[in-house]
């Protein structure tokens, strides 16, 4: 299951910093609610970002993930939006 899938990288690799459900706080105060993504730009948009490698900060670790990886984690974010 793809969602599941991209919940599960979530979990392990951004929850320290992000809210990662549609109800949990970011332990980050600086760090967006994933479910709140949608508001800033269409989800579908970080696909290229997110195969390429992402880095938006000098605090946020740079992260590169496999094509089926990147598909999980975009299925899992729209599954989550609050709009």
């Amino acid at each position: 299951d793809p969602v599941a899938d991209g919940e599960a990288l979530v979990r392990q690799n951004c929850a320290s910093c992000h809210a990662v459900t549609q109800e949990d706080a970011s332990p980050n105060p600086r760090a967006i609610p994933f479910r709140f993504l949608g508001r800033l730009y269409p989800i579908e948009h970080l696909e290229e970002a997110l195969a390429e490698g992402i880095m938006v900060s000098h605090e946020m670790p740079e992260f590169v993930l496999e094509p089926e990886q990147v598909t999980a984690l975009i299925q899992y974010l729209n599954a989550i939006q609050v709009r």
